[in-house]
């Protein structure tokens, strides 16, 4: 039980800075006069109010953090802030306005945080302003991480930047550094995604987007979250040169942001190349993109061209890069195709972009390790070390690796045969799962993409809830809060 005051200093001062994050939308709130700026007032003093109280209790025990510090921590983060983030969405401005339950609230801060990117809310362009800010701000920062942004920014924390670091962020590979400091690592990123944002809204507004529209998806799109202003997305938007902006910039987002910095230090294409994810990331998901453009062509799906590579292509950039954007319901392509492009979302992104799934680096070396394999089968007295960007990698990883793809295919199932035992048929219990754990969003059936995961019942919420978090904090740093050895002395 002490090892919660050991954290409690640094999840006040967290919490305080989340309070901070509500400003955001009560400032669009006052700017559009939609009412809702003393909702906000009340979530910021109350989350504020939450965070001096951690803060006064965890004082005389503050200390550096440990790993299992760091450990709880980023757990605790992960339920504390989506429960806050719901205030806003509970308050009714008036009797009879815009309100979720808590379940349905939680759910959609939830997706937001994890870039997951689903909704409960049936029309999202009736919402307030404010709250539309509310939602994309939460993807934006969900994006890189909120502890990652946290031990860029807060210094004062005086926490151990890098255990933290090291639980929030994605992919087998976590210990390279940019920068000797770990904050100066996350800084560094964080002006990479704070630029790349800028430029997209920037991009967006010349492609005849709004302001607010402009700034709301550029959040979502370099977040890789798919939450929009309008409630059928960009079918709604339905403009070539949006599509083509959110296109670029989803991929951007897909790679690894330590390889844009590289890119940009060096001046140079080369960091692409010598990036083991990189290419491989572009190659599957554009070739994918071709492909499934060319089969709705030729199989008479679409009669022009034109018409089936601009869906073909956005759709399947969009789930292969876990973002979830729709520009047509693609659940009426042939099944084969929605599933594929869900299979995508699954692996395709790279390990420190926002994107969700298993990443591609995971994919890359087990790639490799079945090459390998199949080599000693014919040399069998022959040595073949697996390298990556020409530096051996150890057999423990491949073992992690194969480890945590089984785990991931338990919670698969544990979380799909839950969601059947909800009453939810076969198609929609388990896309929702592939889409929940892997940070997709939409899924088929009854949660498809023209759709929205409010039809679910409670139960089924909770469930894909917990998938969405299990998936975005990569199972280990969820599952090992829950283990007898990370209590023991």
């Amino acid at each position: 039980m002490k090892r919660f005051f050991y954290i409690f200093h640094s999840l006040g001062i967290l919490t305080l800075f989340w309070a901070v994050m509500l400003v955001i939308p009560y400032i669009f709130s006052l700017i559009y006069e939609d009412g809702w700026d003393k909702n906000f007032l009340y979530a910021i003093g109350i989350t504020a109010g939450i965070g001096a109280f951690f803060y006064l209790i965890g004082f005389p025990f503050h200390r550096e953090l440990r790993i299992k510090d760091g450990l709880l921590l980023v757990f605790m983060v992960w339920l504390l802030f989506p429960a806050v983030g719901t205030i806003p969405f509970m308050l009714p401005y008036h009797p009879g306005d815009f309100s979720l339950s808590f379940t349905h609230a939680y759910y959609e801060v939830m997706s937001g945080l994890t870039t997951t990117g689903s909704t409960v809310i049936a029309d999202v362009s009736s919402l307030p302003k404010s709250i539309n800010a509310w939602r994309h701000a939460l993807i934006w920062v969900g994006g890189m991480g909120i502890l990652v942004l946290a031990v860029a920014i807060l210094p004062l924390l005086g926490i151990g930047g890098h255990q933290v670091m090291r639980s929030e962020a994605t992919g087998p590979m976590k210990e390279e550094k940019l920068t000797p400091r770990i904050a100066g690592t996350a800084k560094i990123l964080y002006m990479l995604y704070l630029s790349s944002t800028l430029f997209c809204v920037l991009c967006y507004r010349w492609a005849g987007l709004s302001w607010f529209d402009a700034w709301c998806h550029a959040g979502s799109t370099m977040g890789l979250g798919g939450f929009s202003t309008y409630t059928n997305g960009y079918a709604d938007i339905n403009n070539p040169r949006v599509e083509l902006v959110a296109c670029i910039f989803m991929l951007i987002a897909g790679i690894n942001f330590a390889t844009h910095f590289t890119a940009l230090r060096t001046r140079s294409l080369k960091a692409y190349l010598q990036c083991p994810e990189a290419i491989p990331f572009l190659t599957v998901v554009l070739s994918s993109a071709f492909l499934i453009s060319m089969y709705l062509f030729l199989s008479g799906y679409y009669t022009n061209i034109e018409s089936a590579f601009r869906y073909g292509f956005f759709n399947t950039i969009s789930l292969a890069t876990t973002t979830g954007y729709a520009n047509i319901d693609y659940a009426l392509w042939p099944i084969v195709l929605p599933i594929w492009m869900l299979i995508l979302g699954n692996f395709s992104s790279s390990a420190g972009s926002t994107g969700g799934g298993v990443k591609m680096i995971r994919m890359v070396i087990l790639c490799k390790q079945i090459g390998i394999e199949l080599k000693s089968l014919v040399h069998p007295r022959g040595v073949f070390p697996l390298k990556i960007k020409k530096r051996i990698i150890d057999r423990s990883v491949v073992g992690s690796i194969l480890l945590f793809l089984i785990l991931y295919t338990l919670i698969f199932m544990l979380f799909s045969i839950l969601l059947l035992i909800s009453g939810l048929d076969y198609e929609t219990a388990l896309s929702a799962t592939l889409a929940s754990i892997s940070n997709i969003g939409p899924a088929l059936g009854e949660a498809g993409p023209m759709g929205n995961y409010g039809v679910l019942n409670d139960f089924s919420i909770w469930v894909c809830t917990f998938a969405m978090l299990v998936g975005r904090l990569e199972l280990f740093t969820v599952l090992i809060i829950f283990t007898p050895v990370f209590w023991r002395k």
